[in-house]
């Protein structure tokens, strides 16, 4: 399915609602097929009931999980712009070093970035989370360790530099994380199995205008689906046309080329 999260979001959402629209009109034709409208509505008081206390209850979870996911992908979000604004922060502290430290460490920044954007995410889209040890900042802690620390006069600012590392392992840890499908499948087995219900329970009332009752069943079907799908896209933040964006690392790559070319 994560084809479908590569697909502009309007032509991923209209094939994934298509699809289930027609089984809810199939299963209401099957339905008024074997129950005429009289049969049914000698039940609709009951099924009133029923029906609003499920929608109510199902309603909240969905809420609920949409506020989870969406968090989830804000954060992500937000991880990630940091993880680059710590990346620049090494690379213009690291200028204030004597040379080759300076080189050194300024090479290694923008092999970091350049490693996380042609590397590691498109990885963690094709869902390889076997990023948490070595990597990027394996390679960058290592050129850290090559330094010569009594070759520069300021040490506090070596220090700082130190701690925008730990601060940059600790944001891309972070990304990494995100990466995960955050919604347990119990959740999406209970969401998808309450989503059928609710479009289910649309078949048993006896409307005796039935193209107002299918349109009744395809809106509330269009509606379910794609939230459910929403779901599914925030759950995945670094997957397809609806990812997180990339912007804050390109411009982060840009500004160290121009600072590390214009010396």
């Amino acid at each position: 399915m994560q084809f479908l999260l590569k697909l502009p979001p309007p032509i991923s959402f209209f094939i994934v609602s298509t699809i289930t629209t027609l089984f809810g009109l199939v299963g209401l034709y099957l339905v008024r097929r074997r129950y005429s409208a009289e049969v049914l509505k000698e039940n609709h008081e009951v099924a009133a009931i029923i029906f609003n206390a499920f929608g109510l209850f199902y309603g909240v979870l969905v809420a609920f999980v949409v506020f989870v996911t969406w968090g989830g992908y804000d954060e992500a979000t937000k991880n990630l712009q940091m993880e680059a604004s710590e990346a620049l922060d090494i690379f213009h502290t690291a200028a204030t070093f004597p040379d080759p430290s300076r080189k050194i460490i300024q090479q290694g920044v923008i092999g970091y970035l350049n490693a996380v954007y042609n590397d590691e995410v498109p990885k963690m889209a094709e869902g390889d989370l076997q990023l948490y040890s070595g990597g990027a900042h394996n390679s960058l802690r290592v050129l850290f360790a090559q330094v010569d620390v009594s070759s520069i006069p300021n040490r506090e600012l070596y220090g700082e530099a130190l701690k925008c590392l730990n601060n940059l392992a600790q944001y891309r840890r972070m990304r990494i994380f995100a990466g995960n499908d955050t919604v347990p499948p119990v959740i999406w087995l209970v969401l998808l199995v309450g989503g059928v219900f609710a479009v289910s329970y649309t078949f048993f009332f006896g409307m005796k205008n039935i193209r107002a009752q299918y349109l009744i069943t395809t809106t509330l079907t269009v509606t379910v689906t794609s939230i459910l799908f929403l779901v599914y896209v925030l759950d995945h933040p670094f997957t397809g046309a609806s990812r997180v964006s990339l912007t804050p690392l390109t411009e982060a790559m840009a500004a160290m080329q121009g600072d590390y070319l214009g010396e």
